[in-house]
């Protein structure tokens, strides 16, 4: 066909016929035949996954043997004031490891001291996890520093 050409005139035999209509499908509604010619979102989820990739997690600090020895004496002292009916309210600073890549972060957690399970290496906080769940607990091996008022004497020793 010559861009010339009316396709009018080049088609006319065939424009008239009716439009097939296949006997063994029904005929299927404008809506889905709309969703065939739909866009097509080939980079769905990629942006997402570059985010992931940017976003900057820490390594967990190993403490030293000095460091460590400092985190049990107060340990001691908070698990002593438990002992004598006192429930100090005490400054963690704990690694939190990501759900998702290796490393984690660093957070600050202020609550009042529970218990101290020495067995199980946590600290048992005084605050539920979730409706009427369990007590949150932290793992002693994650804390990197402690700060409460029964235990900043020892900072100076």
């Amino acid at each position: 066909m010559e861009p010339s050409e009316d396709p009018r005139i080049v088609y006319a035999d065939i424009l008239d016929h009716p439009h097939h209509q296949s006997e063994k499908r029904a005929h299927m509604p404008l809506a889905d035949r709309a969703a065939q010619f739909s866009a097509y979102d080939a980079l769905a989820g990629f942006f997402d996954m570059i985010d992931e990739e940017e976003r900057v997690t820490e390594e967990e600090t190993d403490l030293d043997e000095n460091a460590r020895e400092l985190l049990n004496r107060k340990l001691q002292r908070i698990d002593e004031a438990i002992k004598a009916g006192e429930y100090p309210q005490v400054s963690f600073t704990v690694f939190v490891p990501d759900e998702r890549k290796a490393g984690g972060c660093y957070r600050k957690i202020t609550e009042t001291v529970r218990q101290i399970d020495l067995i199980g290496q946590r600290i048992i906080l005084n605050r539920r996890e979730g409706r009427g769940g369990l007590y949150a607990a932290l793992e002693i091996g994650r804390i990197l520093s402690i700060c409460c008022p029964i235990t900043d004497g020892l900072d100076a020793e």
